[in-house]
């Protein structure tokens, strides 16, 4: 695969009654690259993408496929998508070589390509056996069906909502594994609650809530657009809560993780920190002094429960440099 894809969102508003589930999103995606579409739940998360995949009709704004609208065009819109969208149902009495295959001739998978498809797929997915009936299969190896039918077309396009949902431990890092191969040269649009599963597999991410585009930028850059509130302070030696009382003017909860590492909140001020800092130090020597939790997880908790920084959306990151 090595068609490039682009998603355009325009001015898009969709309305359920007199609520707005999408109030003017815009955003653009273009070329290989894994998005994630990060929001709590009812933020328009799965709406975007049903109107993306045309099972929905937006209110008012426009959506796009490279180039095609879905509601106007939809042969040509999703030609080249695959979609993976509120954990569909296969069918439980075929087998999952049936779904699979349906998808494929559906698409216009040729025999060769499909036999090729379905081994490659066997072995990524680990899918369990294709001649078994779906409604007997676990939640999670219906998934992993599901997902191989999704891809079996090699469509440049994909658009994922929570394509881990149900899976176990060991299946959600086969699929991340597989979605981290897939970016090199498809264009990937996916939601997730998994914020350390999107830190590993996403380039970008896209912030919503209450249907409204809050901030959009690469995972690397959010660590310094943001304040991090949280810090991990080491001691060399064990040291009791009571000790720590001459922080409490700065830090609000501490949280022992052991006995000689806690983790302080505080309101994100540099000059907090190295007063926190200077503190730490006079309590016992101090071997580490870093920013807790991921920087996605401190992110998305700033977003959810305060107006993006200036009240105004953050521009997008800057183009990559080309190759």
């Amino acid at each position: 695969m090595t068609e490039e894809g682009r998603i355009e969102v325009e001015h898009l508003v969709k309305k359920f009654g007199g609520r707005r589930a999408l109030d003017d999103v815009s955003f653009e995606l273009n070329g290989p690259r894994s998005v994630g579409y990060l929001g709590p739940n009812g933020a328009g998360k799965t709406t975007t993408l049903k109107i993306l995949a045309g099972l929905l009709r937006p209110s008012a704004g426009r959506a796009a496929i490279d180039g095609f609208d879905p509601q106007v065009d939809r042969k040509k819109a999703l030609s080249r998508v695959g979609a993976l969208i509120e954990t569909p149902e296969p069918y439980p009495q075929f087998t999952g070589r049936e779904i699979v295959e349906y998808a494929a001739r559906f698409r216009g998978v040729s025999d060769v390509d499909l036999r090729d498809q379905l081994i490659r797929y066997q072995e990524l997915l680990e899918l369990p056996p294709l001649d078994q009936k779906v409604g007997r299969l676990s939640k999670g190896q219906r998934q992993r069906v599901v997902i191989a039918a999704t891809l079996v077309a090699d469509p440049p396009i994909l658009l994922l909502d929570e394509p881990t949902s149900g899976l176990d431990p060991a299946e959600r890092v086969r699929i991340r594994q597989v979605l981290l191969g897939l970016k090199k040269d498809h264009l990937i649009l996916m939601s997730s609650h998994l914020l350390n599963e999107v830190t590993e597999v996403c380039d970008e991410v896209i912030f919503l809530n209450q249907g409204r585009l809050l901030l959009r930028d690469t995972v690397e850059h959010l660590a310094d657009r943001l304040t991090v509130r949280q810090v991990e302070v080491e001691f060399a030696r064990p040291v009791t809560p009571p000790q720590l009382s001459p922080l409490t003017e700065f830090v609000g909860r501490f949280e022992a993780m052991n006995e000689r590492r806690y983790r302080l909140t505080f309101d994100g001020r540099d000059s907090s920190r190295i007063r926190i800092l200077e503190l730490c130090q006079t309590v016992a020597p101090v071997l580490s002094f870093a920013g807790a939790g991921s920087a996605l997880e401190d992110v998305y908790m700033q977003l959810m429960t305060e107006p993006p920084i200036g009240g105004a959306i953050l521009p997008p990151p800057p183009p990559p440099p080309p190759s």
